[in-house]
């Protein structure tokens, strides 16, 4: 394994930084969570255009850049950096794999290209604040039983003359208010003999609602779902297997927002060490006092801990092996923590103003926070990738 960065990586992250510099400062941040989108558009047709970011992990047969997991997870950094609140995670992390491994032929060539150069933004929809179940990232369910288990509740999918129809209800769905195209994991067949297929469901369909939640965390916005019999196209072929195939969505999804936390923990502890350097108590430095560095030094090796877990876990992600998984589902959980504990210090730190609302410090400790209850918390996704690489049963032996 070389650990280096190519001169292309290095060329995205560079790029990327400056561009988000110039564009993504807090007040640029503010504005955009304020809109109805969400996030500022003219941003993401630039990201798109100038960099290729929505595509930047599909091949250059669907319109993509052609680079791999790695270099997505990288982009999640400088992202994550500046909090940028844009549809990258629910579009080219979470949607595109999906409809890259299941897709047929004319889905892959009709909506690729398409997401690949900005013009369609997608998500996944799954019911219930199970996001994390459904990605298997902190557990395993074999029947699907999160999106319903085929009883009431859920997403139920059924025949109709034209193809297929949804009825039911997905909560906390990522940009599920803004995005053009939704997958939505469903069970059909009844109870007896039910299982979780995948649909595509166009933004103005016939019998959807959608309405934005007040989330958390504002830089990652969310949406409730409704959909009333609301037509829906079956993303590829029944014979096609949902959950596997969310499971490995699951450990690339995972080192993305491993990397994505990181870059956050990283900038919030750089702007903190910047703050107690100029910030004066008793006519010297607060920076200066050795308990508030002993503070910093552990928050920094614990975030460069989680930057190795969290590039490693992007290294795996690209050339897949069996039980890989576990190292990017670790990997997010030591990035979460990391993250929380920056941010934390951050605002400690920063005395009275970090506890203000007009002081970004509280931004980045609401992502920590939001990102454990959507995709954690942090020591289900630790037991998780235990019990997947059996440590307790050879504990046991």
């Amino acid at each position: 394994m070389d650990a280096r960065f190519t001169d292309e990586q290095d060329e995205i992250r560079r790029t990327l930084r400056d561009l988000l510099g110039k564009r993504c400062g807090p007040e640029e941040l503010r504005a955009a969570v304020d809109t109805p989108a969400g996030h500022d558009r003219a941003l993401w047709t630039a990201l798109a255009g100038q960099l290729g970011l929505p595509g930047l992990a599909l091949p250059e047969t669907c319109g993509g850049v052609g680079c791999s997991v790695t270099e997505l997870a990288l982009a999640c950094e400088e992202t994550g950096r500046a909090l940028a609140p844009t549809p990258l995670l629910a579009t080219a992390v979470l949607a595109a794999p999906l409809l890259l491994a299941l897709g047929t032929g004319a889905q892959r060539a009709g909506l690729l290209p398409r997401i690949a150069s900005g013009g369609l933004t997608a998500t996944l929809a799954v019911p219930g604040p199970a996001l994390a179940t459904a990605l298997a990232l902190t557990g395993l369910d074999r029947r699907g039983e999160w999106a319903g288990g085929g009883r009431a509740g859920g997403v139920q999918a059924r025949r109709a003359e034209d193809g297929w129809q949804l009825y039911g209800q997905a909560d906390q769905v990522l940009d599920g208010h803004s995005a053009e195209l939704l997958v939505v994991a469903a069970h059909t067949g009844g109870f007896a003999r039910s299982r979780v297929l995948l649909f595509l469901v166009r933004g103005d369909a016939a019998g959807l609602t959608r309405v934005r939640q007040t989330a958390l965390d504002a830089t990652r916005p969310q949406a409730r779902i409704q959909l009333r019999n609301v037509p829906a196209e079956l993303l590829g072929d029944e014979a096609a297997d949902a959950l596997p195939a969310l499971a490995r969505l699951g450990g690339t999804a995972a080192a993305c927002l491993a990397a994505e936390a990181v870059g956050a923990a990283g900038r919030v502890l750089e702007r903190t060490v910047e703050y107690v350097g100029k910030r004066e108590q008793f006519g010297r430095p607060v920076g200066s006092f050795q308990a508030v560095k002993h503070r910093l030094a552990d928050a920094y090796v614990q975030v460069q801990a989680a930057r190795s877990a969290a590039y490693y876990a992007a290294w795996a992600a690209a050339a897949p092996a069996p039980g890989e998984e576990t190292a990017a589902h670790l990997a997010l959980a030591q990035a979460l923590e990391a993250l929380r504990r920056a941010a934390a210090e951050g605002i400690q730190l920063h005395g009275g103003i970090g506890f203000t609302w007009e002081h970004e410090a509280h931004l980045y400790f609401k992502r920590a926070a939001g990102d454990e209850l959507l995709f954690g918390p942090v020591h289900r996704l630790r037991a998780h990738a235990a019990a997947a690489a059996h440590v307790f049963e050879e504990a046991g032996t």
